[in-house]
């Protein structure tokens, strides 16, 4: 299908789900959508030990703000790739152009803001293992703050490739001619409708000679000239 309007054809077309997991901005959507779920699961299920005392605390330096920050990010982050995965199947069925401008200035400006989170989400984390004691309990929960960490990064590239991607679909913007065909030819060099005019020549036939000009006699009739 010839993308014409933001990366989709008219609507009205098929959906081919083969075609549709092809696309790089599927796949980039969907490592994201897996690369959160490494962060927030990791950190949910090994993410909090015991360290010296009965209550849980986060293995990143007992920082809760940096667990509750990485699980945060990561969970919006699941639930945003599964809603703009949504989006792009629905998208080559809107037909209004508005919608389809709305829709990808939503997805450049969510993952633009998503992947400056995510860095700072992979900072903030990194920061607070490297100031962590290792400790035993420590050294249980590392992979698991190790995964939590390394996804982070790989979120950032994840994201910040798709706010290229719809970067570039918003530069491509809207050939208009999918919406006006009724005003053209219908075939594809089809030029404008000119406006009806004559031949540009005009006829002989038409032209009259101007007054007192045709047949004129240099002595009018009836006059004799004097003589002296």
């Amino acid at each position: 299908m010839e993308a014409a309007s933001f990366g989709a054809g008219r609507a009205g077309g098929g959906f081919d789900p083969v075609e549709f997991l092809k696309q790089p901005q599927t796949i980039l959507r969907i490592l994201s959508w897996v690369f959160s779920i490494v962060v927030f699961a990791s950190i949910v299920n090994e993410g909090y030990i015991n360290i010296e005392s009965p209550e849980l605390h986060c293995v990143f330096n007992r920082n809760e703000s940096a667990c509750n920050y990485a699980i945060s990010v990561g969970l919006i982050a699941f639930f945003a790739c599964v809603f703009f995965i949504a989006l792009d199947i629905k998208f080559p069925q809107i037909s209004s152009v508005k919608d389809r401008k709305k829709a990808v200035i939503v997805d450049m400006g969510f993952s633009g803001v998503w992947s400056f989170l995510w860095f700072v989400c992979f900072c903030f984390l990194a920061n607070q293992w490297q100031r962590t004691e290792k400790k035993r309990e420590v050294d249980q929960a590392a992979d698991a703050a190790r995964a939590a960490i390394a996804f982070s990064f790989f979120s950032i590239i994840s994201w910040v490739l798709m706010t290229l991607k719809a970067y570039q679909r918003f530069q491509l913007g809207t050939d208009m001619s999918l919406f006006a065909t009724d005003q053209y030819g219908t075939g594809a060099n089809a030029g404008y409708p000119g406006h009806p005019t004559g031949s540009g020549i005009e006829s002989t036939e038409a032209y009259q000679s101007p007054p007192f000009t045709e047949n004129a006699d240099i002595s009018p009739k009836g006059y004799q000239a004097p003589s002296y």
